[in-house]
């Protein structure tokens, strides 16, 4: 299996990040047995686009909530790396665990 799980959609709150915001975000390597895809559905033109990160970042962009790490943006490089063999890529991980306010309630 490439990815932890696959599901159709985001479980975590809108973060709000714009693309400056998200290249703040330093990229870390990840392991892809790691990662939960929020895409069910591929573009096969993209994932065989030599130049698909041409106009965008570099780096994918997944989101950490509840000790989780969803890939938000790059399915297709990622599924790249793992066709090349490649079990780990940096992606950049915002974390909204270090975001969520503290449950003060014992819960």
């Amino acid at each position: 299996m490439i990815f932890k799980s696959v599901r159709d959609g985001r479980p975590y709150p809108d973060h709000g990040f714009s693309t400056r915001d998200w290249a703040n975000v330093p990229p870390r390597a990840v392991r892809l047995d790691q990662l939960i895809a929020t895409k069910k559905v591929l573009e096969l033109d993209k994932l065989l686009a030599e130049d698909s990160t041409f106009y965008g970042d570099l780096f994918p962009h997944a989101v950490q909530w509840d000790g989780e790490i969803y890939l938000e943006v790059g399915i297709h490089r990622a599924l790249r790396a793992a066709l090349q063999q490649r079990n780990v890529l940096h992606v950049r991980v915002l974390d909204l665990d270090q975001l969520k306010p503290a449950d003060n309630s014992g819960h």
